[in-house]
């Protein structure tokens, strides 16, 4: 008898969706100070959740689910099982915790299967940085701020006319493939994280879906029904649906106000401030270019910088997030696959910006360039960015051997673009005789011949400051003040 192949998979962190009831009876019976205590441990527990007070790396929110089969949801990522078990029973531990039930819970971990990319599992280390960078995105997920979950478990059948498992790899592949292409048409508008629960719960995966708006989450579930990945071989466990809320808003939440509250700053989201302190970024955008470092030593180029009268960005209020990953695919084609994503992204008021970039010298890749307001919304973008067709590396993820640098936001006005290139191309000869510098590449917009930015790749930081300090660097900074549109501002790529 033959026995079919199984994908290899590949897991990441470990997911506790914890559905809770609240005994509406006892928290209008309790006196006042136990309320009180209730929603001070109750918020202190979320929020320390929130912040990953507990472990060195993971992810959890708070949702509010609707109708009759929870009141609280809160979902938890973290890299071991000891991590998820301490949480629960910490919980427990609350005041708040006396005034609830648990309704449901859903155990699984963060996975990846041979069946989206075969190339990853049999090169391993060696696999292109635009595979692995995607999916470490689907092991180690950031929670997008949406403001609608969906959450559901689901098998694949393994019944007498229509069985899964009985398929060979290559067609089940197919499948898995073509129903992909669907998810491909909510790019922006719905996120995924896929979870493995085989062997940890009552079905073999658990899939959870955000959208702010629930009418795409609706939609892209009715077009995949019709899909024989679903049709045939799905089968389903119960569906919920929650409304993302910020743990200070607990008190409202009990006490039947609206949540969140309008006067919430942050807008119900606790990352949907954009706030990145703390991060790191690889290289950076702007008129100097960056570093491929941590933050505080971007902060040393920035502030060497401004000390020579050269622009380079405001540290906070300006700054966008940027992902950038070369491809060597067909322009066209590429342009083609973008803009399709593009238009998903452009329901997204955190989108600033998405094109391709094609380069002067026939021999460069051609660049895909996605600009966010913030750190998570970028990150959540190079996801389904890292699944355009033939792109070898992502900016931010090179070699630990060099040294990046990036300036964007070069819009020149029309009438001195020969101006532009001509003075490129003599600071290029310049270049190609200085000590550590491997290559500088011009790209230029291919929806605006006036937008370009410029990249370069140097054996060290110190050899990138000995440009940025010479004359003929100063020179061109001068030289750009008259001809760009606007001075070009700083980024940090995701």
């Amino acid at each position: 008898m033959e026995r079919r192949q199984p994908p290899q998979t590949e897991e990441g962190w470990y997911v506790l969706h914890d559905f809770r009831s609240i005994d509406w009876d006892a928290w209008r019976d309790a006196p006042e100070r136990r309320r009180e205590r209730a929603i001070d441990e109750g918020m202190e527990y979320l929020t320390s959740c929130e912040r990953v007070d507990d472990a060195d790396e993971g992810e959890s929110a708070t949702f509010a689910v609707l109708g009759h089969k929870a009141d609280l949801l809160v979902l938890h990522l973290r890299p071991t099982l000891a991590d998820i078990d301490t949480l629960e029973r910490r919980f427990e531990h609350t005041a708040l915790a006396e005034f609830t039930e648990r309704a449901d819970s859903y155990v699984s971990v963060t996975e990846v299967s041979g069946y989206m990319s075969q190339d990853y599992f049999e090169e391993g280390e060696t696999a292109d940085t635009g595979i692995a960078n995607y999916i470490e995105s689907r092991l180690k997920p950031a929670l997008p701020d949406s403001d609608f979950l969906c959450f559901y478990p689901m098998d694949k059948r393994r019944g007498p006319d229509h069985n899964w498992y009985e398929l060979p790899f290559d067609e089940r592949a197919d499948y898995l493939s073509n129903h992909g292409e669907i998810g491909k048409d909510y790019a922006g508008r719905v996120t995924q994280i896929i979870a493995g629960s085989i062997g940890f719960d009552d079905f073999e995966w658990g899939i959870t879906l955000f959208g702010d708006d629930p009418t795409d989450v609706k939609e892209l579930l009715y077009e995949m029904r019709f899909d024989p990945s679903s049709s045939r071989f799905a089968e389903f466990g119960q569906f919920f649906s929650a409304r993302r809320m910020d743990p200070t808003d607990l008190d409202a939440y009990l006490a039947g106000e609206p949540v969140p509250q309008e006067d919430d700053a942050h807008g119900g989201h606790p990352h949907a401030s954009g706030d990145t302190e703390g991060h790191h970024h690889g290289e950076s955008g702007g008129h100097h270019g960056g570093s491929g470092g941590p933050r505080g030593e971007d902060e040393d180029v920035r502030s060497e910088l401004e000390e020579q009268g050269v622009y380079a960005g405001q540290p906070h209020g300006e700054d966008v997030h940027a992902v950038v990953l070369y491809s060597e695919a067909d322009s066209d084609d590429l342009f083609e696959e973008v803009d399709g994503l593009r238009q998903n992204f452009d329901h997204y008021d955190t989108h600033v910006k998405t094109a391709v970039y094609e380069p002067r010298d026939d021999d460069a890749e051609t660049a895909v360039v996605s600009l966010w307001d913030t750190d998570r919304a970028a990150n959540t973008a190079a996801g389904f960015l890292a699944e355009l067709p033939e792109i070898v590396r992502q900016a931010g993820d090179d070699e630990d051997d060099s040294w990046g640098t990036m300036g964007m936001f070069y819009t020149v006005k029309p009438e001195h673009r020969s101006d532009f290139t001509g003075v490129f191309d003599d600071a290029a000869d310049m270049l190609a005789d200085m000590d550590g510098h491997r290559k500088t590449d011009l790209l230029v917009n291919r929806e605006d011949e006036n937008d370009m930015f410029i990249a370069s790749r140097w054996d060290s930081r110190e050899d990138a400051m000995t440009f940025f300090r010479s004359d003929a660097f100063s020179e061109t900074v001068e030289f750009g003040r008259d001809i760009l549109v606007d001075r070009p501002r700083h980024v940090f790529l995701a």
